[in-house]
């Protein structure tokens, strides 16, 4: 059972830039929040209460004005810095001491998942004791993409990064689960010619002992990456056509606590006191 979760909100966000000279683009706005609760949402939706965010150099207090320490909604938060980036397994590296002995999952921090049935397939892809599982999104143009192909019980068959001939039209999200080994594999990698580790190479570690599976979000479901001006603007319009149209929030940190009973309707209280006079707080003043 996978109890631990990172979430990786390092990079520079250079295509960005220069937005991201000033703030990290995690904390940059989705809508009416800022991205950083959509990937909290996610491990906090698969019952994972025990949190490493691993941020840029410098830009820790920035992520504790919104995030504190995770007490106000029921969890524990950690926080660590990455001087620069090495890679996505460079997490692993990171926070080899927050994950001990333990399982975890990772999140990366420009991620954004939703559809009706997710909830489900989170909290059963962290059943997980051996191996890795990776979630996979089909998508139009999978040369722009690290692609997976499958077999029917959807094992992982091969990887490949961004092909050039057409391998496969499932793309590799930034959603992960590893067994404990992932720590081990993660100080093997060598960087690759652009100087960092890859996630390629750390998959295929665990593909070449048949230990690599997959999930596929299937249709209803969405992943965006917003690692864009582009994206931003389109993932803030998703969220707003739904919000608007249901009268729900995604990533509502607060309601997703209160439904998992990790905190009070006093606790919601002092969240609407601490947010202000906003539509977040009138929404976490309806009835839930």
């Amino acid at each position: 059972m996978i109890k631990k979760g990172i979430i990786l909100a390092g990079g520079k966000g250079t295509r960005m830039s220069p937005i991201t000279k000033a703030v990290n683009k995690q904390l940059l706005p989705i809508y009416d929040k800022p991205l950083i609760f959509y990937p909290l949402s996610i491990l906090m939706l698969a019952n994972i209460k025990d949190i490493l965010i691993i941020v840029n150099k410098g830009q820790l207090n920035q992520y504790r004005k919104i995030l504190p320490n995770g007490k106000n909604l029921g969890i524990k938060l950690s926080f660590l810095e990455q001087d620069k980036p090495r890679g996505l397994p460079d997490a692993f590296v990171i926070g080899e001491k927050f994950i001990g002995k333990d399982n975890v999952a990772m999140i990366l921090g420009d991620n954004f998942f939703y559809g009706q049935n997710l909830t489900s397939k989170l909290l059963n892809n962290t059943k997980l004791k051996k191996g890795a599982k990776i979630v996979l999104h089909k998508v139009q143009k999978p040369e722009l993409f690290g692609v997976a192909k499958i077999n029917k019980n959807n094992k992982i068959l091969s990887i490949k990064e961004k092909p050039k001939k057409y391998l496969s039209d499932l793309a590799i999200t930034g959603l992960y689960f590893f067994d404990n080994n992932v720590v081990k594999f993660a100080k093997k990698l060598k960087p690759s010619k652009r100087g960092e580790v890859e996630i390629v190479d750390l998959l295929n570690f665990y593909k070449s002992k048949n230990q690599l599976f997959a999930d596929i979000i299937g249709r209803g479901g969405a992943w965006l990456d917003t690692g864009s001006i582009e994206d931003f603007y389109k993932t803030s319009a998703f969220v707003s056509a739904i919000e608007n149209r249901q009268g729900f929030k995604i990533a509502c940190l607060e309601e997703i606590a209160f439904n998992n009973k990790w905190i009070s309707k006093k606790d919601l209280k002092e969240a609407i006191k601490f947010y202000g006079n906003c539509n977040y707080s009138k929404y976490l003043a309806k009835p839930m």
